[in-house]
Parts: structure tokens; sequence; C-alpha cells
């Protein structure tokens, strides 16, 4: 087999009942549906985390945050600017990985694992980048303070790169979308005679949330749902691209979110419980389709395990590239699943860190959660008949609950349990630099297209 071109989408706090095919009546999102219905829907698809910087370095790098030293950072539970961590080049991301297999990559949007040169996407095997290095809420906005010489105490412009340099500070963020999509289509055009990979990793729906006036003007969702048509809107254009140039055959496409949606100002993880933040379901199971004609049947839906650690292995097995032998890798390749409606899940346990602290573990049918906010507890629930996990049956399986605190510990001792005080056994440190700073600092001379954003919301 030809090595095929990759696409992967990926949305930033888009809920698991966002989207139409996922049940949701808010929001139109005819392009999606139409992706789903021509390809493959994941049921029970997770992140391995339920915040931005690690749930992003685990799709990355196919490994859970605290493997790679992306639980916390410094306590913090993600990454902000200026700050002398991320992802280190020693670390094998799908980029590197592509490239070194002989793609061509890019990579457009959020990147959040680190803004010091050392930690960029163009350090990570992406022969490009054009976006943020973290959340639209890190810059200049209504409701921060600002001291009395002009500096605000808060955060920095908010910069907008192009490679590795600073194009644009306070950029207007209602046309990045646009602007994100247009960068994708021309590279697409570019590269379509060889193999490529975009990682587009949209800013939606993440607050604060300005949007372009057209599609404001038919959601029935307000801003969320306008964001939400963004996206759907831009996930056409790819679709289109990619058959008006013939590549349709020869493209695998795959669509999701970072985490679960903050259910604040529109959003939905319906019928799941908990939001972004959370280790319940409705933190970390998220959307996700595949799509890829003549390869990738039509109509399909599968419910068993897979998560985001698992792309990176199997995007190495279509691309005929050698997974590293020299570290621990969490994914799976879930080639079978993609094509093979009988294929079981890899996955005989998948597990719920929030930071560094271990709080739940699912096997199977079942999902026991320890911990929350540091709090030892036990609740047991059954996700096949509960997927709300409304209905604690942990008094009446003792049996499973000693089966999947065994599963716990044995995690724990792999990847550690901080609220425990355990260190796990096969980690890798994060990266550091010395002497960071942030990419841009507050000038009133600048020409900014925004001094400050009106929007006091940040997520």
């Amino acid at each position: 087999m030809d090595q095929p071109n990759v696409v992967l989408i990926n949305c930033d706090d888009l809920g698991y009942g966002d989207l139409g095919c996922y049940g949701s009546k808010l929001n139109a999102t005819p392009a999606l549906d139409r992706m789903a219905a021509e390809g493959l829907r994941f049921d029970d698809f997770y992140m391995g985390s339920p915040v931005c910087s690690p749930s992003r370095g685990a799709l990355l790098t196919g490994c859970y945050p605290p493997r790679i030293g992306f639980g916390d950072f410094d306590g913090l539970p993600v990454l902000f600017p200026g700050q002398g961590m991320g992802l280190p080049p020693s670390e094998i991301t799908m980029g590197r990985l592509l490239s070194d297999a002989g793609y061509r990559t890019l990579m457009v949007g959020k990147w959040h694992c680190g803004d010091q040169p050392a930690f960029l996407p163009t350090n990570h095997g992406f022969d490009h980048y054009f976006g943020l290095p973290y959340s639209n809420d890190l810059g200049r906005q209504s409701g921060t303070p600002t001291a009395p010489d002009g500096e605000q105490p808060g955060y920095p412009p908010l910069p907008l790169l192009l490679d590795d340099e600073v194009l644009e500070q306070q950029p207007d963020q209602a046309s990045l979308t646009a602007r994100y999509v247009a960068e994708a289509v021309r590279f697409i055009r570019g590269e379509r005679h060889r193999p490529f990979f975009l990682y587009l990793a949209h800013l939606y729906v993440h607050l604060p949330i300005y949007v372009q006036e057209r599609f404001l003007r038919g959601a029935s969702n307000g801003t969320y749902g306008a964001a939400v048509e963004a996206i759907d809107w831009t996930t056409e254009v790819l679709l289109h691209e990619l058959a008006t140039l013939g590549l349709d055959d020869t493209t695998l496409v795959v669509f999701t979110s970072d985490n679960g949606s903050l259910c604040r100002t529109g959003g939905s993880n319906s019928p799941l419980r908990g939001a972004k933040g959370t280790t319940w379901e409705g933190g970390m199971r998220v959307p996700c389709i595949a799509r890829w004609p003549g390869r990738i049947g039509s109509g399909r839906m599968t419910a068993e395990l897979a998560t985001a650690m698992d792309l990176f292995p199997t995007f190495a097995a279509l691309a005929g590239a050698e997974l590293p032998g020299d570290r621990t890798i969490d994914g799976r390749d879930i080639g079978p699943l993609l094509f093979d409606d009988d294929a079981p899940s890899p996955h005989e346990a998948i597990f719920y860190y929030r930071m560094n602290d271990l709080e739940a573990v699912r096997v199977g049918r079942w999902k026991l959660h320890v911990a929350k906010g540091g709090t030892e507890c036990r609740h047991l629930y059954d996700l096949h008949a509960d997927r709300g996990e409304s209905a604690d049956v942990v008094h009446r399986h003792p049996d499973v609950v000693a089966r999947l605190e065994a599963v716990a510990d044995g995690a724990r001792r792999s990847l550690g349990d901080a609220r425990l005080g355990i260190t796990g056994s096969d980690v890798r440190p994060v990266g550091r630099v010395a002497d960071p700073s942030p990419l841009t600092t507050y000038d009133p001379s600048y020409p900014y297209y925004a001094a400050e954003y009106d929007l006091p919301d940040r997520g």
C-alpha cells in the first residue's frame, strides 16, 4: 500500500454532544454528519487528559501525560506564556515520525506544548507552523488589571506565529479560522503529489469566542453554535479540496477534540457526566470520526475502546514508519478498528489522570473512580448500561472493584500517582530551558488589531 495522506483535525473544548451525528439538536454540522455517514464514528474514544497541554502532548507522542512529564507544570495544569517548560525535542511526535518517513508536514492552529523556541512545532518534525502557541485566552483581555505604567501583570499580547517567529500580536480572532483553513488548502495543493501530514488544531470552541458575523446570523445556539458551525465549514472546505484534487481515496481524515466541553456557554457533553477538567466521562470522552473512502466502510460505528494516543502508532503503521524502540508508547495500532467491524479494542484498560493523580480506571464495561480532587473515593459504574455514571454499583461488585484496583496499582507502578506519593518507574522528564521569556511584551505604541480583547471570558 502506498503511504496515505493524513489530515488530523483537533478541536478545542468541543463536547461529546456538540455534533449532530452525536445527538446535538442545537448545532448544525452537516459536513461532519456527512463525514460520519461516509466513515467511522467512535463511541468510546478518549483523550489522555481533560485539559489542553497534557491532552495535546499525549496525542502527539502516543503516551499518557505523566509518561512524558506532562502531568503538571510546576503545579499548574497547563502551560502558560513564557513558562520554561514544554515538550522536549527528545520526544518523538507524530510530526517527527511522519517527517522521517518522507512526509511533508504542516501544523496549523493551537500548539500548547511549550512556547519557548526549543519546544515549538518546527522543532518537532513540522516543516512549517502557523498558529497560536497556546490558548486564545492567554493574551491581553478585558477583566485583567493593567498596571499604571501600561504593563499588564497578567498575560502578554497574544502571539500569532509563522514558523518560529511572531507574525502578529493580538490578532483578529474572528478571522483566524478562515486564515487557518486557507493555509491548510495552500499546503494540500502544494504537496498533493507526495504524501503529506496536516495537523489542524482549531481555536474553537475555547473561550473567548469571536466568530464571523456570517456564522452568527444562522446559528440557533448563539456564539457557541456559530463557532461549531465554523468548524463544520472548515471541514467541508478540506473535504471538498481533497475531492477536487482527486485525493479522497488516498487520504485518511480524523476529526476529534482535545477534551470535553466546559458546558458553560452552550456546549454539551450529553449524555455523559462531567465537563472539561474532570475525569468523569464528559471530561475525557470526545467525538472522533475517521473517513477514508475506499478503505473505511461508510456509515459505521464502533463502541470499542480507543484513545487519541492510538493515532501515533496507527499513523506509523499506515505510513510504514518504525516506532521508536527505546521508549514506552502507550498507544496501540487501531488500524483493525478502522477497517474491520469485528476487530476488538487493543486495550485491556485505560487510565484517567488528572494532573499526576490517578483518578479512575476502565476495564471493559467497568469504570472505577479511586480519587477526586486529591481525596480518595470508590465509585463503580457499568458504562455499557450507564454512560452517564448515575448509578454507583460499587457495593454490588466487590470482585470487579478488586480486579480494577489491581489494574490501577499496575498503572501507579509505571506512571506514578502523586496523591499517594508514588513516582512511576517508567516516566521521562519534561523539557526545560534556562532563562525563559514570553514571546511578546506589551508596547503602547504598537499598532495592535485589538490592544485588549473586549470579552472577559476565559476557559
